[in-house]
């Protein structure tokens, strides 16, 4: 199933976003669509390592290389 949604955008950016899509040989709908995809993603993640940082803390990690020690 697909939603369609209408976005007004400001001029420059609507200039841009066509550039760029040229660029890639893509059109704009695909990348708008994978730039939403990538920031729910980047905000989930985000949302994730913020509840987990406070358990990492307690457990003495507090760099990325602590965790990723712990973890491999």
């Amino acid at each position: 199933m697909r939603s369609v949604l209408s976005i007004s955008l400001p001029d420059k950016v609507a200039r841009e976003l066509d550039r760029f899509a040229k660029s890639q040989g893509r059109n704009k709908s695909d990348v708008v669509k994978e730039s939403i995809s990538l920031y729910l993603w980047e905000s989930r993640f985000a949302d994730a390592r913020k509840s987990l940082s406070a358990r990492a803390k307690k457990k003495g990690m507090v760099t990325d290389e602590d965790i990723f020690k712990e973890v491999s």
